[in-house]
């Protein structure tokens, strides 16, 4: 047997096998939806004076679930377009990264909607945004190792971003903006840089 064909061939084996373990659907248009419903989020809790505890969590609630939504949308459509099933096991090694955090995150939704009063409370509603920010870090950072390296610095970003935000409030700085417009930020802005980043990037990857 030849050596060097025996070699080309477990080269393009292993490739073939890093790429089905990889989850290769287009994530720029999944980030620029997250991102536009997130600053949509942030202005509408601005605009309609949502200041209760209640309420900011209600709103955010409604955010995550229509971007869920629309993420299963796009990937289902691209899915579909390339004659591939969607519930690949590459789409099923990233929704179990990501189920932990989000589902603690849900948790801790539901809890503060079940004992807050209608009273609204900054401190409580910028501790929130932390605590989120911080868990979507790290679910995105687990996701990561199944997707393009640059989601795991993404992660890292919205974790260090929680980290700062607490310093600040624990050093009593005061809060000249409304928490739904820090959480339209981070999770808008953030996430709408990184669409548009990829959105070009993207276009630039040979399809092999």
């Amino acid at each position: 047997m030849d050596t060097k064909w025996a070699v080309d061939n477990l080269q393009t084996i292993r490739t073939l096998m890093e790429r089905s373990a990889l989850y290769r659907r287009a994530l720029a248009p999944i980030m620029i939806l997250a991102g536009a419903l997130g600053i949509a989020g942030g202005l509408t809790g601005w605009f309609c004076r949502i200041e209760s505890n209640r309420g900011f969590v209600w709103l955010w609630l409604g955010v995550a679930v229509i971007s869920l939504a629309g993420s299963f949308f796009l990937v289902r459509r691209q899915a579909l377009k390339d004659s591939e099933p969607f519930w690949s096991p590459p789409t099923r090694r990233v929704s179990q990264a990501l189920l932990p955090a989000f589902s603690v995150g849900l948790v801790t939704a539901v809890v503060t909607i079940a004992v807050s009063a209608n009273s609204g409370s900054q401190d409580l509603q910028f501790l929130l945004v932390v605590f989120w920010t911080w868990l979507y870090g790290c679910a995105i950072h687990a996701a990561g190792f199944f997707m393009p390296r640059g989601v795991r610095w993404l992660g890292w970003i919205f974790i260090v971003t929680g980290t700062l935000l607490l310093t600040r409030l624990s050093l009593g700085e005061p809060r000249h903006v409304l928490p739904n417009l820090v959480m339209g930020g981070i999770f808008g802005g953030f996430h709408l840089a990184y669409g548009i980043y990829l959105h070009f990037t993207e276009q630039k990857t040979p399809v092999v």
